[in-house]
């Protein structure tokens, strides 16, 4: 009897010890799968964040291209007007007050802004700052450059 009991008893022991070790090693195996799914949801979150920003990155770029481009355009518009706006100062219109009018302004101005250079350099000892300096490359522009270059482009 003793050697049925020590049977039981071993058998009895092993089939409890292995049903504790599955238990214990299944209990395992779902808290690595728990650990894996959190680290997995993690991993997911941060790579939904980084295509978040990605995309939010890419539209903020697509508003500047658009921007810069319909900057782009109104500049050309300005410049297109300016220089049409140019062309037209010496044209006569045909109202003779209008006419004695516009030919007067931009001598007049000349007039002016010399006077005041003058009296810029006269009042500095004649020792020209750099906004004289620029002021008077300015002027000559205008008024040298701009002929000139009008006369070469008959």
């Amino acid at each position: 009897m003793l050697t049925i009991l020590s049977f039981l008893g071993g058998n009895v022991f092993r089939l409890i010890f292995g049903e504790v070790v599955a238990f214990l090693q299944r209990r395992q195996e779902q808290q690595n799968e728990i650990a894996r799914m959190t680290l997995q949801g993690e991993l997911d979150a941060a790579a939904h964040g980084r295509n978040l920003e990605s995309i939010r990155l890419q539209a903020d770029l697509g508003v500047k291209l658009i921007e810069a481009q319909a900057a782009i355009v109104s500049d050309q518009a300005d410049a297109a007007a300016f220089q049409i706006a140019v062309s037209d100062v010496g044209k006569s219109t045909g109202i003779l007050f209008l006419d004695l009018w516009n030919g007067s302004i931009r001598p007049a101005l000349a007039t002016l802004a010399f006077a005041l250079v003058v009296f810029e350099a006269v009042r500095n000892g004649f020792a020209l700052s750099d906004w004289d300096r620029e002021l008077i490359g300015a002027i000559l522009g205008i008024y040298v450059a701009d002929r000139a270059l009008a006369r070469r482009g008959k």
